[in-house]
């Protein structure tokens, strides 16, 4: 799977911003099929994690939670082009960051 913030795929959704009047199916594509896995994976994750005892609350809203916190207004950035693709280490650290976010408002239940 391609990360989402690699200069290719945020090349291909500011195609799918630009042409979103004139072609909606284009945006409607890259979201089920480019950005739906994310969050499919991302649900499931967090669906057995509610199953096993680690966390309450719904799967897809925990997911949602989860993403905010880990992607913040980085896709705006990278958007805009005024922030570039981040390094693995500065990805790492967003992803450490948002679980101890993430951890921090789902304490052990």
């Amino acid at each position: 799977m391609e990360d989402e913030s690699d200069p290719t795929v945020v090349a291909v959704f500011r195609l799918a911003i630009a042409e979103a009047i004139h072609a909606p199916e284009v945006a409607r594509a890259l979201d089920s099929i480019g950005r739906e896995a994310t969050r499919v994976a991302l649900r499931k994750i967090m669906g057995d994690a509610a199953v096993s005892g680690l966390l309450t609350g719904r799967p897809a809203e925990l997911a949602k939670q989860f993403g905010a916190l880990l992607w913040g207004d980085l896709m705006v950035s990278l958007l805009l082009g005024v922030r570039s693709q981040p390094t693995p280490r500065e990805a790492a650290r967003r992803a450490t960051d948002a679980a101890r976010a993430f951890l921090e408002l789902h304490p052990e239940v």
